[in-house]
C-alpha cells in the first residue's frame, strides 16, 4: 500500500531537495502533487485526496495555517499534516499544533528528523485507512459530530437537543476522554466504552458519545445534572474518570471545555477541551480548560545537548547515567509543560540518534522492538508514566543490543589485530600504539587479547620475535645487534635478556649448540 503525499512550498528548490532527500518509495510513500502556494495545494488536496500533506507555513495567497484550517473545515477531507518552516516562531508552532498538525520541522530539513516523523506517521495513516475500509472505527453519534464541527446554526441545532436527551435550555459541556493502553494491550472501542459508561451512568440515561479515533472519545454532558451530584461538578467528573478507569482496567485522561448555554455553541467547548488535552503531560486527574487556559506550553523538542548526552551514555553502556538522564528528561516534560507533540518530537530525536548508532555498528533496528514500536506508533493513547516506562524498557533493550554488537565487532577486530601483529611484529609496535591505531582503549585491548588467545599481548609479541630470532640464528651469521633490529628490538642487550629469559640460554649459546651439533655430525 503506497501512501499519497502532496508537497506545498513556494520555493521550488525546497520541494525538489525534499524529493531527493528522502527515500520515499522505500518508506511506502509516493509524491502525487507539488504546489507553489496554499491555494494550489487546497485544490490538489480536494482532487488527489492525499494521506499526508507536507506544507511550508508561510506561502503567498493562502499560507500554511489557512490551508490547514480550510482542509479541516472541509468535512470530506482529513489528511495528516507536517509543517516545515524556516522560522523558529513560537506563535506559529502553537497555532499549527492547535489545528492538529502532527509534526513541526525546522528548515534546513534534517533527513533523520523527517524520516523519523514519516516513520511515526506511517502506522497511524495505515491504521486509519484500515479503519475506514472496515467501517469499525470512528463510529458514534453523527449529530454530536456535526455539532462538534460547528456545522449547525442555532435554529438547526435546537431540535437535536431532545434527540440527544438534553432538556431545552440546559447548559452543556464537551469532554474528551483518552483511554490509555500499552502497545500490546487492546484499545477500547466505542462498544466497550459505551457499555462501561452505561454501567456507571445508567440511572441518568444514555450519554451521547463519539469515537474520534481508537481509544479517544468525546462526550456531551448536561452541566445542570452534574451540579446536582454530591460535591458538585468537579468531584462528579473525577468520580466518573475513576469509575471508567476501574471498568476498563486502565488509566483514563479527561479534558473538559467550558459550559455553553446553547447546543449550537458546542464547538467552542470542544475546542477548549482539545486545548486542555494539550496539557495532559503537565497535569493530573481531570484537566479543565478554565484552569489551564493562561498557562504556557512548551512546543519545541528538547535541546540536542540533552538527547546527544543520552545517546552517548547508552552507547557507553552507562545504565545508571542514561536512566538518570531519561528521568531528568521526563521531569522536564512535566515541569516545563511540554505538549504531547513536543514530547513525541523529543523522544523521536533520541530514538533517531540511537538507531543511527545501531546502524553504524551494522546492526538492524528490527532487533530493537521496543524502540521501533516507540518510533512508529502515535503516543496519543499513552499516559506520560506509561510512555516513560516503555522508553526505559526501550533504552535497556537498545543498550543490550549495542553491547552484543560491540562484542561481535570485538571478535572481528581482535582477529584483525592479531593478524596485524603477526605481520608487523618486527616493527616498533606496542600495545599502546596498536590500541590507538584500532581506536581502542589500551587497557581494554590488553584484556580482550588475553581473553581471546589465553596469553598476554607482550608475551605473544615476544614469542613471535624470539621465534624469528631463532630462525635467523640457525640460518644466518648475522650479529646479535642485527638480529635484534630485524625482529623488532631497539636495544641488543634487551633482546639478549628477553631471549635468555624465555629460552633459558642466551642467543649465542643457542647458536653455539647448533654449531657444535653440526661439527659433531
Amino acid at each position: 500500500m503506497m501512501l499519497k503525499i502532496v508537497l506545498a512550498d513556494d520555493e521550488v528548490f525546497v520541494r525538489k531537495g525534499l524529493i531527493e532527500l528522502i527515500p520515499w518509495e522505500e518508506m511506502k510513500f509516493t509524491i502525487v502533487g507539488e504546489a507553489n502556494n496554499g491555494k494550489e495545494a487546497l485544490e490538489m488536496i480536494k482532487d488527489l485526496e492525499p494521506d499526508l500533506v507536507i506544507t511550508d507555513i508561510r506561502m503567498p495567497l493562502v499560507d500554511g495555517l489557512d490551508l490547514i484550517r480550510s482542509v479541516k473545515e472541509h468535512s470530506q477531507l482529513d489528511p495528516f499534516f507536517i509543517i516545515i518552516s524556516g522560522y523558529n516562531d513560537f506563535n506559529y508552532a502553537q497555532q499549527a499544533l492547535r489545528y492538529g498538525v502532527h509534526d513541526y520541522i525546522m528548515k534546513p530539513i534534517d533527513e533523520e528528523e523527517m524520516t523519523a516523523a514519516l516513520r511515526k506517521l506511517t502506522y497511524s495513516i495505515i491504521e486509519k485507512k484500515k479503519a475506514l475500509l472496515s467501517g469499525d472505527k470512528q463510529q458514534g453519534n453523527p449529530i454530536l459530530e456535526a455539532l462538534m464541527q460547528g456545522a449547525l446554526g442555532k435554529k438547526e441545532a435546537e431540535p437535536y437537543s431532545a434527540m440527544l436527551g438534553m432538556p431545552e435550555g440546559a447548559s452543556l459541556m464537551y469532554v474528551l476522554v483518552d483511554v490509555y493502553a500499552a502497545p500490546q494491550e487492546q484499545l477500547a472501542d466505542i462498544k466497550m466504552f459505551q457499555e462501561a459508561l452505561h454501567a456507571i451512568e445508567c440511572r441518568e440515561g444514555d450519554v451521547p458519545v463519539i469515537e474520534l479515533q481508537p481509544g479517544k472519545f468525546g462526550l456531551l454532558l448536561n452541566v445542570d445534572r452534574l451540579h446536582t451530584r454530591e460535591g458538585g461538578i468537579g468531584p462528579a467528573l473525577e468520580k466518573l474518570r475513576i469509575a471508567l478507569s476501574h471498568r476498563l482496567s486502565c488509566d483514563i485522561g479527561m479534558y473538559v471545555g467550558n459550559a455553553v448555554d446553547h447546543i449550537a455553541e458546542l464547538r467552542h467547548s470542544y475546542l477548549e477541551a482539545s486545548e486542555a488535552a494539550r496539557h495532559k503531560y503537565a497535569e493530573r486527574g481531570v484537566i479543565w480548560y478554565a484552569k489551564i487556559k493562561d498557562l504556557p506550553l512548551y512546543v519545541f523538542d528538547i535541546s540536542p545537548d540533552l538527547s546527544n548526552r543520552l545517546v552517548l551514555q547508552l552507547e557507553e553502556g552507562s545504565r545508571e547515567a542514561y536512566c538518570q538522564t531519561a528521568a531528568d528528561m521526563f521531569r522536564l516534560f512535566r515541569e516545563q509543560r511540554f505538549t504531547p507533540q513536543a514530547v513525541t518530537g523529543s523522544l523521536s530525536r533520541c530514538i533517531t540518534g540511537i538507531i543511527a548508532v545501531i546502524k553504524e555498528m551494522d546492526g538492524s533496528e528490527e532487533e530493537v522492538g521496543w524502540l521501533k514500536e516507540l518510533a512508529e506508533r502515535e503516543h496519543g493513547n499513552w499516559s506520560l508514566q506509561l510512555l516513560e516506562e516503555h522508553f526505559m524498557l526501550a533504552l535497556t533493550e537498545a543498550e543490550d543490543y549495542i553491547a552484543l554488537l560491540r562484542q561481535e565487532w570485538s571478535k572481528g577486530s581482535i582477529k584483525q589485530i592479531k593478524n596485524y601483529i603477526d605481520a608487523h611484529y618486527s616493527e616498533n609496535i606496542s600495545l599502546k600504539s596498536i590500541a590507538a591505531m584500532f581506536y581502542m582503549n589500551a587497557l581494554y585491548l590488553g584484556r580482550l587479547f588475553r581473553k581471546s588467545y589465553g596469553v598476554y599481548f607482550n608475551e605473544y609479541l615476544l614469542e613471535l620475535r624470539v621465534k624469528e630470532a631463532k630462525k635467523l640464528l640457525r640460518q644466518t651469521d648475522l650479529r646479535m645487534y642485527q638480529i635484534a633490529a630485524r625482529v623488532g628490538f631497539q636495544n641488543a642487550d634487551y633482546f639478549v635478556a628477553q631471549f635468555e629469559k624465555r629460552e633459558k640460554l642466551s642467543p649465542t649459546e643457542y647458536r653455539n649448540i647448533l654449531n657444535a651439533k653440526e661439527l659433531g655430525g
